[in-house]
């Protein structure tokens, strides 16, 4: 792990030329967690009601802890969701930083020229994604899709390539 250096005071840090930030798919939003937990409380109560009626009043209180555990299971995978992963490539470096839910940072460097950006298939799971460099391998991406991880390979490999070729001077970048 190595930790982004400081610049002297006067000078900015390189303006990357290829920058993404990596998140969990989030398939529930607020307003389906709102929906879906109110269809739960709703389904608990009606339940928890028709069997106090029949006399089992204490069914309506392990109704009410059924919400309870689903509120609690929810808000627990919503925090795991804040993970995120930001990949920078300036021209001195690939940076790959990676934000726990808790805000631990854990940064990676690697030198442009020298990194490989791998996607390995493995049998009977979801590929992996990852960059090699000088025998040390850094897995990221865990979260992502297969096709999200080919997808981001794909368009990390041509930032490279577009940083590793060699501009002259006076030539338009497009």
């Amino acid at each position: 792990m190595t930790e982004t250096p400081t610049l002297p005071q006067g000078l900015d840090a390189p303006e990357p030329c290829f920058r993404a930030v990596l998140t969990p798919h989030r398939s529930l939003g607020p307003r389906g967690f709102l929906i879906f937990m109110s269809a739960v409380c709703v389904i608990s109560f009606g339940t928890g009601l028709m069997f106090f009626m029949m006399g089992a009043w204490p069914v309506l209180g392990f109704m009410g802890l059924d919400v309870l555990l689903v509120y609690v299971a929810f808000r627990i995978n919503f925090r795991a969701l804040r993970v995120y992963e930001t990949v920078a490539l300036t021209d001195e470096a690939l940076t790959v930083t990676r934000v726990a839910p808790d805000g631990k940072k854990q940064s990676w460097r690697f030198n442009p020229y020298w990194v490989r950006v791998q996607v390995n298939e493995r049998v009977g799971l979801s590929s992996e994604l990852s960059l090699a460099s000088h025998g040390k391998r850094l897995v990221f991406g865990a979260f992502l899709t297969d096709p999200e991880r080919e997808d981001f390979a794909d368009a990390l490999k041509e930032a490279l390539r577009e940083a590793r070729s060699p501009t002259v001077a006076g030539e338009a970048h497009a």
